[in-house]
């Protein structure tokens, strides 16, 4: 037992992150961010890959691929202007994106994950 607490005392602590640069023009961003809060806010919470189906919807010539949405996405987290949520769908855990705004529909289903069944309501 004393053993257990000397090397949770030892351990490291996980560094912090240095904030996201991003690397386009402020003009750019600003048209990129734009577009992704309007998807966001009109469309409701969405997993990534449904935000990155609209975003090729919609036709944007700034974002380059979706990782770099991902980063972007991770900007706008820490600028707080769209927040991230956990939907717990049976075993499995959703993250969705949604405005400050909005309030969360948790009841969202998405695609079902791993063939499992989605629950039925009454």
């Amino acid at each position: 037992m004393f053993g257990t607490a000397i090397r949770c005392i030892a351990r490291k602590p996980k560094p912090q992150m240095k904030p996201i640069e991003l690397k386009t023009p402020p003009e750019q961003t600003q048209t990129i961010t734009r577009a992704i809060f309007d998807i966001v806010k009109e469309h409701g919470p969405l997993t990534i890959t449904e935000t990155w189906d609209r975003v090729k919807e919609v036709g944007l010539r700034g974002l380059t691929s979706k990782r770099h949405m991902k980063i972007v996405l991770r900007w706008m987290r820490e600028r707080q202007k769209l927040r991230l949520i956990c939907n717990h769908v049976g075993p499995q855990k959703q993250f969705l994106y949604t405005t400050w705004f909005t309030k969360p529909n948790l009841k969202h289903q998405g695609k079902p994950v791993n063939g499992s069944p989605q629950p039925k309501s009454p």
